[in-house]
Parts: C-alpha cells; structure tokens; sequence
C-alpha cells in the first residue's frame, strides 16, 4: 500500500504550486483565448453603421424609384465594396430588376444577422441579412460581408502569446519558486558546511526549524556537525592525554637508565613501565577499535544491582575497602539491555578509578537517570572529594591515571545503546 506524505512534507508544498500553476495556464489559456477570438468574430460598431447605411440607401431607393433605384443602389454597392449584393422583400423576392439564380437563393440559407458573431472556420465572407432600417417588414439587404471588415482567425502573433508565451512565463516562474524552495535551504546548508570548515563553529539555526523534509536533513546535518566536533575535540583531548601518559613512563625510563641500580631491579622496574605503555597502546587500539567498527554484540537484559554486587565484592578483596562504602541507589529491579562483556568492563572501570582518586573515608555512590524521551538508562557515579571520573575532564586528570582507559569505558557504554532501555 502506498503511504501518502506526512502533513507538513515537501511534496505537498511542490504539488501545490504544480497543480496551482496548471490550473492558471488552462484557465487564462481559456478565457483569454475566447475573449480574443469573440473580439475577432464580431463586427465592429463602426462597421455595423456603415452596413446599416448601405441598407438605409437601398431602402430610400426602393421608396423613391422603385426597383430602378434599387438597382442602381446595389450596382453601386457591388462596385464599391466588390461584393455580392441583392434586396429581397420578406417572402425573398428580388426588389431590383434583377431575377435570383439558384446560387443567389442558396445564399439565402446562410446568412447572419449583424449582432450575430462571425463563424472562424469560415472560409468564404460571409453574407449578411440587414433589415432595412425604417421598416424591417418591407425588405432586407442581403450582401456579402466586405473583405476589409473580416478580420477572419485571430492572428498568429496573438494565438502565439496567449497559448505559447504565456504558458513558458507562468511555467518559468513555477520553476523560479520550486528553486527557492529546494535550493534555499541546500545552499544555507552549504554556507554552514564552509563555515564549520572554516571556524569550526556550530551551525545556527534555519533549515533545522523546518518541519519538512528539509528540516531533517538540516538536523540531520546539524548533528552530524556536532558529532564531527566533538569527535575533532575528543581527538585533540586524546592526543595530549596521550602525550602525557607516554611522558611520564618515558621520564621514569631515562632516570632508571642514569640510576645505579643493579640489573634485577633495572630490569624489572623496566618490565613494569614497558607493561605499562603497552596496556595504553592496548587501550588506546581498542578505543579506536570501538570508535570505529561499531560492530553488532548480542544484548541481553542484565541485573545492575547482581552486576554491581559482583563488581564491590572484588573491589572490597582486592583494596580493603568496607562494603558500606559502596553506595547501590538505583531501583531494585533496574535491568539494562546491553552486552555483559562490554557493561562489565565500563563499570569495573569507573569503579576502579573511583576507588583510585576518592580520598580517605570516601564513597562511591551508583545512581541513575532515566530519559524517557529516548527511552534509555543513564549512569552518574559520585565520588566524595572527586568532581568526576570521566575522560572528559582531563584538566582533572592526576598523576598517574590512565584517560584512555577512561575513553574506554565510555565507549563500552555507549557502545550497545541502540537496544538498551
């Protein structure tokens, strides 16, 4: 079945100027062009006075020399305007000396009054019936119509005009606003896109206010070039986090190497810094590894409170810690779709560098917040005496703590966030 655009889509702003601008072709198409055509198909008045005048003679004619004068009236009327031309009283009668032939009769069946408009496919003038003016019912003027008062078709130029330019006009200005339409708003776009470019500054508001389709690209576009900045500043972040991290195990190397120690213990400090760099270049491949490939975990609904259970009791072996310091305030049945692997690992971190930076007589506190526009589970750990322990802090970062592992555990945590709740 085939679903029909949402109320606020471009189509039916695109449809509507369509169908508006064809309706305006077919309507003034039509109605100018029969306004030019009964323009050309009735007589002028000038026209029709000078015809009524001809009748007006013939009749005076008739009335003062009788068919003589009729037929001295027509000849001068056949001369004149090189026309037939015969009067005839009611019952078609010739009034003149002349006697009707068969092709004058059949004339008769084809004339038009003076009010009546012009046949245009016509291609003989036409002959018109002119009752003579003082008294209708004594006879007529039957003549054809002088070549120089038809005008016959409209003429080309104007048939041109009405059924050819202004169609191209009124189609070209449909095309002038479909173009500001569509093209508006890309190039809005496109001046954004070399802005952020340029100053790698967020893009204003405009095409994302829309509530069309390109409205969503524009929001489209404007995430898109948030998620670019934060991942150029999270790649700058990184890079002198990374900087720092290989400093200082770098520093330790060259003081063992001016130190006077024996070989035993040269050679395991050595191991435990080369152990160390290593597990930040581990680190920092399987952040990359996570920032890229995304790949598709098997998610199932886990028990955050059997997880956090399980994630104290070896925190409290391995540091001595109480339980009591280990605060649990999400709700008892909170469960999270997401991979156990990758779930583990993020809180296990932040449980770790918590319990690394608290300081004395402090406390890790789980708590949670729900975002039920999206539908998704959120995490917050408090420390006392530490502002956050996150990746994103690394003007807090202290000595000796290891940010990308903190990177990490934000990317294991976001990692199956499309099916967690």
């Amino acid at each position: 079945m085939i679903r029909l655009p949402y109320r606020h889509s471009l189509f039916w702003k695109l449809s509507g100027l369509t169908i508006a601008a064809c309706l305006v072709i077919v309507w003034l198409s039509l109605s100018w062009g029969r306004s030019m055509e009964h323009s050309h198909y009735e007589l002028a008045q000038a026209d029709k006075e000078e015809l009524l005048n001809y009748a007006a003679s013939v009749e005076q004619a008739w009335r003062t020399q009788g068919k003589e004068g009729v037929e001295t009236a027509l000849r001068r009327i056949r001369e004149g305007e090189q026309v037939w031309a015969v009067a005839v009283d009611r019952l078609y009668q010739p009034l003149g000396q002349r006697a009707l032939t068969p092709s004058d009769a059949d004339r008769f069946s084809f004339m038009r009054r003076l009010d009546w408009p012009l046949s245009g496919r016509a291609t003989e003038l036409p002959v018109m019936d002119i009752p003579f003016p003082q008294h209708p019912e004594a006879g007529r003027l039957a003549m054809e119509l002088p070549e120089r008062m038809w005008s016959g078709k409209p003429s080309v130029l104007g048939r041109l005009v009405i059924h050819g330019l202004f169609p191209m006009a009124t189609m070209f200005l449909l095309c002038i606003l479909l173009y500001r339409q569509l093209m508006v708003p890309l190039r809005w776009l496109q001046e954004q896109a070399s802005s952020a470019c340029r100053s790698g500054r967020k893009p204003t508001i405009g095409v994302s206010a829309r509530s069309d389709e390109l409205g969503e690209l524009g929001r489209a576009f404007d995430h898109m070039a948030e998620r670019l900045e934060g991942h150029v500043d999270y790649q700058q972040r990184l890079l002198r986090d990374m900087s720092h991290e290989l400093r200082t195990p770098l520093s330790r190397l060259r003081v063992l190497c001016e130190s006077s120690e024996d070989a035993n213990t040269l050679r395991a400090r050595l191991e435990r810094e080369l152990a160390g760099m290593q597990e930040l270049v581990e680190t920092t491949l399987e952040l990359a590894w996570l920032d890229t490939d995304r790949p598709s975990l098997l998610c199932e609904p886990i028990s955050m409170q059997s997880l956090w259970n399980i994630l104290i009791e070896d925190a409290c072996f391995e540091t001595g810690w109480s339980r009591d310091a280990f605060v649990y305030r999400l709700p008892d049945n909170c469960c999270v779709q997401a991979h156990l692997n990758s779930l583990a690992r993020a809180l296990e971190n932040l449980l770790r560098n918590a319990i690394r930076y608290s300081p004395e007589g402090g406390y890790v506190i789980l708590g949670g917040i729900v975002r039920a526009a999206s539908g998704c589970c959120g995490y917050k750990t408090k420390v006392r005496g530490l502002q956050k322990v996150r990746s994103t802090t690394s003007s807090s970062r202290l000595p000796g703590s290891m940010v990308p592992g903190l990177a990490v555990t934000d990317s294991a945590w976001v990692f199956p966030s499309p099916d967690r709740h």
